[in-house]
């Protein structure tokens, strides 16, 4: 592997110090300063822009380290789930990398999916023991042929169970 960059070094020790109770007390121990230095500086606008402009100027840039550890844990959350799916039997290869296709597509996966989660909650509403692993491709809606094919068999079936 590749040796890490500045920003990403200097991204993961920010955030791992800003995560502590430490930087908190800091930050708290910052504006409770503030505060008692108000008198002294006759709460002029000079204080108060002075908390106004670290304020803002910290919020900034903590802002892009922020969404930099954001992105970082999501790809190693989404290669670890790739992983999962792609070692385990039965699994759906086409839910690797899942987060790269775009809205529609997702969306069709997450209706599968839904009406896999409904099918299960019928499952056990009707109290059976198992509500075992579907074929996501089950659940697909059936065409209209393959519902009349389906209707012309049970008839016929039932017919020649009425005629035997």
């Amino acid at each position: 592997m590749k040796k890490s960059t500045w920003f990403s070094r200097m991204a993961k020790s920010a955030s791992k110090f800003t995560g502590r109770p430490l930087a908190f007390n800091l930050a708290m121990g910052a504006v409770i300063l503030w505060v008692i230095t108000g008198p002294i500086f006759k709460f002029s606008d000079t204080w108060q822009l002075v908390i106004n402009t670290g304020t803002t100027i910290i919020t900034f840039l903590m802002v892009f380290l922020i969404q930099n550890s954001q992105n970082r844990d999501t790809v190693a959350i989404q290669i670890k789930l790739d992983e999962i799916i792609r070692a385990t039997a039965g699994a759906h290869n086409a839910l690797l990398d899942l987060e790269e296709l775009e809205e529609d597509d997702i969306e069709l996966f997450h209706s599968r999916y839904c009406k896999l989660a409904a099918a299960a909650r019928d499952t056990l509403d009707h109290r059976t023991e198992e509500t075992g692993t579907p074929d996501v491709d089950a659940t697909e809606p059936e065409t209209d042929s393959k519902a009349e094919s389906e209707d012309d068999a049970t008839e016929k079936s039932s017919h020649s169970a009425q005629s035997g």
